[in-house]
């Protein structure tokens, strides 16, 4: 097997797995700190002079602090002549601005990737982005990773699904459930939700009969989870016999925990694209899937220059 990438890159404060210990390397030494006004600083402690850099950073705790380090880390390799560098984003960050959907409203999500490129990025790897479209904004290549092979096999070895209904809680992620629900041979239910304001949900109708079976919601993202909950709370009105959450991004972010507790929901299942142990100690309903064998397996494959395209059905052993 051809030798893993020598250098790559891992922010402390945000560490989303286990992901180079898998890859069977260590991190490279670098120093952030903040000035007295806030100020970012990056200094890399050894050469990356012709490296193959990767950048491990995703988009949790202080978001606009850590991206700051992401972009000062890509520049400072830049200008210290890395051969290539990756931004490996688990969780893209502003990804639900991806598009103008009112008047004078950013797109931030292109923002992004302007901000990513000028610094010198020449590789993205993130998964399951909000919307699949945001590689469109990029000029330089980008790997979308999917977490349904290991969701999939999360809920082949964890759930009695025998008597199961996979749900999305809106229409946007229709395909995502109904996708899921064919690998799993189950029937599909969709909810219709109506806001009034962001973050805030004020109806849902159910489409599809869940009465005495298990509903599995099915999401991208669960940020303040008051979706998930009133989700959770249709279903059980409509006769599910219990409620389990699968998201790819556990935010979790206010009092989605305490929200997740008093709610209907048995348990909700995220990867660890945002670290969530701590959030775990408050709220026993949480659980894992490790997806760090996914990311250090696209890591090598993409230093070593095979196709990544294997990661979209399996899950690497």
């Amino acid at each position: 097997m051809s030798e893993p990438p020598k250098v790559p890159f891992l922010l402390p404060e945000c560490m989303p797995c286990d992901t180079t210990i898998r890859l069977g390397i260590e991190l490279a030494k670098i120093a952030v700190f903040q000035y007295s006004n806030q100020e970012t600083s990056v200094t890399i402690g050894e050469s990356v002079r012709d490296e193959d850099v990767f950048i491990l950073q995703t988009g949790c705790g202080e978001i606009n602090d850590n991206l700051m380090e992401l972009l000062i880390m890509i520049n400072a390799c830049k200008t210290a002549s890395a051969r290539r560098i990756t931004a490996v984003m688990p969780n893209f960050p502003y990804a639900r601005q991806d598009k103008k959907d009112k008047s004078r409203a950013p797109i931030t999500a292109k923002l992004m990737a302007n901000m990513l490129q000028t610094a010198g990025c020449n590789h993205v790897i993130t998964m399951d982005l909000h919307a699949s479209q945001i590689q469109g904004f990029f000029n330089v290549p980008v790997d979308n990773l999917y977490a349904e092979p290991s969701v999939l096999k999360y809920i082949r070895e964890n759930v009695d699904y025998a008597n199961a209904v996979i749900v999305s809680p809106d229409a946007g992620g229709a395909k995502r459930a109904a996708a899921l629900a064919d690998r799993l041979d189950l029937n599909f239910a969709l909810i219709h939700k109506e806001r009034q304001r962001a973050n805030e949900v004020s109806r849902m109708v159910l489409v599809g009969d869940v009465a005495g079976k298990v509903g599995i919601l099915v999401d991208d993202m669960a940020d303040t989870c008051g979706t998930l909950v009133k989700a959770a709370e249709t279903l059980t009105t409509h006769g599910a016999v219990s409620v389990i959450a699968i998201v790819t991004h556990g935010i979790l972010s206010g009092k989605a925990c305490e929200r997740i507790m008093a709610s209907k929901l048995t348990k909700v299942i995220c990867t660890n694209t945002v670290p969530h142990e701590d959030k775990k100690i408050i709220c026993p309903k949480l659980d894992t899937i490790d997806i760090s064998p996914t990311l250090a397996e696209s890591i090598r494959r993409l230093h070593n220059g095979e196709s990544v395209s294997y990661l979209f059905t399996h899950v690497p052993l």
